[in-house]
């Protein structure tokens, strides 16, 4: 099933600048959102953030329900984005998984604030809160289940499987990266601030479970 979110409050820019105006706000709810929360952040605070006026907000947006609904889809284009990019080529499933857990990692450390912002979504929208995740275990399904079709992982519910390892990643991302950053103790591991032995120990949990066995 292919899940889409069609905003109908959020106006698309014309031009150029229009959209770096845009993208400014969008970078300006981010942290806004991050760090105050939803509730708290007037659209004042936001406008004041990205350097615009506050009836320049209005161009782009009806409220601010709406800039976090258009918040939440920009950050899950960006992740699957950034995650397809870092998987293509790579040799194996085994190596897609090593890639692609490496790019969230270094993902949710540019963007720890997205943590926040999308548990609020949930009691904004539960509609753009349930796309979020329904299109990131989408694409990863799909590429689970190629990975069955020619024998490299064994026969599993792919839609089933994709959650699970979305669940690994987010918990991980949140213990070793989202925490650590805000307790000061953040080593700029390679991983993107996972620590090294962290990572190979994921890997070794994933790809153990991964691999055929037991058919």
């Amino acid at each position: 099933m292919s899940y889409s979110y069609q905003a109908q409050d959020v106006r698309n820019p014309v031009t150029e600048r229009g959209a770096a105006t845009k993208h400014r706000l969008l970078a300006a709810a981010e942290k806004c959102f991050g760090e105050k929360g939803f509730y708290p952040t007037s659209i004042a605070d936001i406008t004041r953030e990205a350097g615009v006026a506050q009836g320049t907000f209005y161009v782009y947006f009806d409220s601010k329900e709406a800039i976090l609904r258009a918040l939440v889809h920009h950050l899950g284009h960006e992740l699957r984005r950034e995650s397809a990019q870092a998987i293509a080529g790579a040799p194996s499933r085994a190596e897609a998984e090593r890639r692609g857990f490496q790019a969230f990692f270094r993902w949710v450390a540019r963007h720890r604030n997205s943590y926040r912002i999308v548990r609020q979504a949930e009691f904004v929208d539960r509609d753009i809160f349930r796309w979020y995740y329904r299109k990131l275990a989408e694409g990863y399904a799909r590429g689970l289940e190629r990975a069955m079709g020619t024998g490299e992982i064994a026969r599993a519910d792919p839609e089933v499987l994709a959650y699970c390892l979305m669940g690994i990643g987010d918990f991980v991302g949140m213990r070793y990266v989202l925490w650590e950053e805000e307790e000061g103790h953040g080593d700029g591991a390679p991983a993107g601030g996972v620590p090294q032995p962290v990572f190979e120990e994921v890997m070794r949990f994933i790809l153990g479970g991964l691999k055929k066995g037991g058919e």
